[in-house]
């Protein structure tokens, strides 16, 4: 019953947005998985990870942005609950595999500029992480603080061995 009073409580805007990416993400998954570098996949790589509680194998579709040698995806779905930081996760990137090891980012300063980062460098990040602005374009900073309070977070991705990011 908590989880449908949890459910019913988001904003229609985003329980439409997670109804999309439900149906959206079945393509993806298919598109991402390709052995060739596709357009989605210049801003969309596909994780292959274990849940924490069932051990069951899945692919999600993440978006991420690149910064320097590393890559940067915004953590505000379930997903993320299933990184250990610093464990690699195998994932499909541009066309390639890849093991990449995760860098959970909670500090809402930290977390701040690495979303003005990714929203420099693609604008639709913003639009998906749905975090109010002030007057000057700074986030919010009670807004960020309460949603890194309810489980947002910034990955950071590292290479796992001596490959380089494609």
């Amino acid at each position: 019953m908590a989880s449908g009073n949890a459910t019913s409580r988001r904003p229609l805007s985003r329980r439409i947005q997670r109804r999309f990416f439900r149906l959206a993400n079945v393509l993806m998954r298919r598109v991402l998985a390709l052995p060739v570098r596709t357009p989605l996949s210049r801003r969309i790589m596909l994780l292959h990870l274990t849940g924490r509680k069932s051990g069951r194998s899945y692919r999600q579709p993440v978006s991420y942005v690149r910064d320097g040698d590393t890559l940067l995806t915004p953590g505000g779905g379930n997903w993320k609950l299933n990184l250990v930081e610093g464990r690699p996760v195998p994932v499909q990137l541009a066309g390639g595999r890849r093991t990449l090891r995760p860098e959970i980012v909670r500090e809402p300063g930290e977390v701040e500029v690495l979303l003005e980062v990714m929203t420099r460098a693609n604008p639709m990040v913003g639009r998906f992480v749905g975090m109010r602005r002030e007057r000057d374009g700074r986030f919010d900073r009670a807004a960020l603080e309460t949603a890194i309070a309810h489980g947002f977070v910034v990955i950071r991705w590292h290479l796992a061995g001596p490959e380089s990011v494609g």
